[in-house]
């Protein structure tokens, strides 16, 4: 057993509601800059719909992740050594700048000195990578709420796992729904972004796990940005450098929240450490589909565990990490009460971001006769009226797999309806017992979930221990070692790191 920490996180999609703060947080700190205009470290995308880049989802055209190689095991889908080399001055994977969009701002001199005449003076688009007038045909956040347009949400890549009638039912005008999915660089277990840099300059911190570029190394192959299944590395046009999340490792060494977590207004982010099994990561990487959630949550270690412990000082684990991970929501979510999944799991990069499910509205329905729409005769909803498909949230989340998605609503509703029967009184006790033994839970553990999900004060939510600076202090003295980089930490020696 070989026993690594890792910052891991989790996102509950229930309580997002779209507002972009954590964007912009994320923006205003770490790419306000000349070349990362277009860098979203942080975005918000509307499911259905494409997301950011422009069909992020798609590997058989981006090439992103990992696939199964036979006695093999793993090899990227990118390419291999010798196709690498071929490709170092012609990457077909790469996204281009209309994938995500053309920066822009605008004229704004014209307004102040245009001359006086008839018309209202208007301030122009201009590029501001060639400096020319330009028409703005997408952005960041351009498909914002189309839940039923044919050109953003008909054209999400995992509508492909829907029959024709549940896509048919998605864009009926009474079930047209949408939620939100927040994203940021998941900082996998398996990065396929590390793989694929020729350079070497992506690395995977030993003493956090968070995923970093570094800047001096960087040769600008940008095979990163086709590695990495999720695009979340950017290029800097500038700079000539890559780009991507660095989970606010500066803040997280001081036991603080990273800023787009902490400035979440619908609390719907938690953080905290996860122990992990390193001598495992292959066997759950190249799982088959059905099983990938489940080897991957076999993966995460119980941080109670006598055992556990005994092996993560072993490997070094500092102390405060292990008390981190005992309290960690993160934990709690994802091992104890299986509540939250990974996104894209047969990426095979083993996120280290879990989301819980959205447990969307009731469904309404005609009466037959043209007349008004009623509510759904389960007030509050069931896997059988589910607004969304649970194939389509299965293909999301679970890679396929209903059923782990499916223990997950059951758990949802679970809680929901035996609230619902404490604090109101109107759930028969009968439908809440059947709710709960159905979905394999306790009142005590709803009870908990509860108030970890809607009740969580802010230190239950972020728990983030000081990471260890002594330990990474002595990592610079090593030859490998990388500092005063703008968006990079340091890198460990080889016994501690990756």
């Amino acid at each position: 057993m070989n026993v690594r920490a890792q910052l891991s996180m989790v996102f509950h999609l229930d309580k997002c509601v779209g507002c972009h703060t954590c964007s912009i947080s994320c923006k205003n700190i770490w790419t306000d800059r000349k070349g990362a205009e277009y860098m979203w470290w942080n975005n918000v995308e509307t499911k259905p719909g494409t997301g950011y880049p422009s069909l992020w989802e798609d590997q058989e055209k981006y090439r992103g992740g990992w696939e199964e190689a036979g006695k093999d095991g793993l090899r990227l889908k990118l390419q291999g050594r010798a196709r690498g080399l071929g490709n170092l001055f012609h990457n077909p994977a790469l996204p281009t700048l209309d994938d995500y969009y053309e920066p822009w701002t605008y004229d704004y001199q014209h307004l102040f000195n245009a001359p006086a005449g008839d018309d209202q003076p208007t301030a122009r688009t201009i590029s501001m990578i060639t400096g020319k007038p330009m028409n703005v045909e997408a952005g960041p956040n351009w498909d914002d709420d189309l839940s039923g347009s044919p050109v953003y949400a008909e054209n999400d890549h995992n509508l492909s796992a829907l029959t024709d009638e549940e896509r048919q039912q998605l864009f009926q005008v009474e079930r047209l729904v949408f939620f939100y999915l927040p994203r940021i660089c998941n900082h996998c277990l398996n990065p396929g972004c590390v793989a694929a840099c020729p350079s070497g300059a992506i690395y995977k911190r030993g003493e956090d796990g968070i995923v970093l570029v570094s800047q001096d190394r960087c040769r600008a192959w940008r095979m990163c940005v086709s590695g990495c299944p999720y695009k979340k590395v950017y290029y800097n046009w500038a700079t000539g450098k890559s780009e991507k999340c660095i989970l606010c490792y500066p803040r997280a060494e001081c036991g603080q929240a990273q800023a787009c977590f902490h400035s979440c207004i619908g609390r719907i982010r938690y953080t905290g450490v996860l122990l992990y099994d390193a001598d495992g990561i292959l066997d759950a990487a190249k799982a088959e589909d059905s099983k990938l959630v489940a080897t991957q949550r076999d993966l995460i270690l119980d941080p109670h565990d006598p055992a556990v412990l005994a092996s993560a000082r072993a490997s070094g684990v500092p102390e405060q990490m292990l008390e981190a991970a005992q309290k960690s929501p993160v934990y709690q979510f994802v091992k104890v009460h299986k509540l939250a999944l990974p996104l894209h799991a047969e990426f095979r990069t083993l996120p280290m971001l879990f989301y819980v499910p959205p447990l969307l509205p009731v469904t309404g329905g005609s009466n037959g006769n043209g007349g008004a729409y009623r509510l759904a005769e389960d007030f509050f909803s069931s896997l059988d009226s589910a607004r969304v498909p649970l194939s389509y949230l299965a293909r999301l989340f679970a890679a396929g797999n209903l059923s782990e998605v499916s223990a997950v609503y059951r758990r949802l509703m679970a809680v929901r309806l035996y609230q619902r029967g404490q604090r109101v009184g109107d759930v028969e006790p009968a439908e809440v017992k059947r709710a709960l033994t159905e979905a394999d839970l306790t009142a005590a553990e709803a009870e908990a979930i509860y108030r970890l999900t809607s009740m969580p004060t802010v230190a239950e939510r972020f728990v983030v221990p000081p990471m260890a600076r002594e330990v990474a202090v002595e990592a610079t003295q090593d030859p490998l070692a990388r500092k005063g980089e703008t968006g990079i930490g340091y890198r460990h020696k080889p016994e501690r790191g990756w």
